[in-house]
């Protein structure tokens, strides 16, 4: 068995906090190192014990607005080595517009209502873990909405079933997955991944969150 993910939770509500790291621990792919229920706490704790993943509350004390965006932002800056898994019951673009304006690499946003198991879970902590990005697709589907309705978009180019693949991309399915998905074959998918990197300019350099990058490309002129 491979060794557990350390791991440090934020969310206010004591309850909730306390379920979700029994849960974690339980799965016995997950060490919780921490448990705290405000920002200043989680970047203490993060400080401090050094974890390799974070699972924070969009909304905490003292403010309860944007602090567990804020958190990961000063997170990655100060430790890049550390993902942050932002949890949300907000699919509005705006939040995640936010989350990701400096980039997507070692972030995840995800829907509480949209993790229907916990392996859901720990696969995200495992691929913020890893430098990679995680996106809830309903809130994809939002961002693609928010973005097709901005007038420069380069999303634009893409078409109908360009932006199909492109919303399977961003779920983090392989070209194998997505072409089982929409009835494709694995060739072609490739092919349409390879256009959609070229109609949207995302170079090479992105590598492993190249991916998701593609379908997040236009939150980079969104405060223009």
């Amino acid at each position: 068995m491979s060794e557990a993910l350390p791991v440090v939770i934020a969310e206010d509500n004591y309850l909730v906090r306390e379920g979700t790291r029994r849960l974690l621990e339980d799965s016995g792919r997950v060490q919780v190192l921490a448990g705290v229920g405000g920002a200043e706490e989680l970047l203490a704790a993060v400080r401090e014990l050094r974890p390799r993943a974070v699972l924070t509350d969009i909304r905490m004390p003292p403010s309860h607005s944007t602090e567990g965006i804020d958190a990961a932002h000063t997170i990655r800056r100060l430790h890049p080595d550390v993902g942050v898994v932002v949890l949300s019951q907000y699919s509005d673009a705006a939040y995640a517009v936010q989350l990701f304006r400096d980039g997507t690499d070692g972030l995840g946003y995800l829907l509480k209502a949209s993790i229907g198991e916990l392996d859901d879970l720990v696969h995200a902590l495992t691929e913020v873990a890893a430098g990679r990005s995680v996106v809830d697709a309903h809130v994809v589907e939002r961002l693609v909405e928010f973005r097709t309705r901005q007038a420069e978009s380069s999303l634009r180019a893409l078409s109908p079933r360009e932006l199909e693949v492109l919303r399977e991309m961003a779920e983090g399915k392989t070209n194998r997955s997505i072409a089982e998905s929409i009835h494709l074959s694995e060739s072609a998918v490739e092919k349409y991944v390879n256009t959609i990197f070229s109609k949207l300019q995302i170079s090479e350099e992105r590598q492993l969150s190249r991916r998701v990058a593609a379908v997040l490309t236009y939150l980079r002129d969104v405060e223009r």
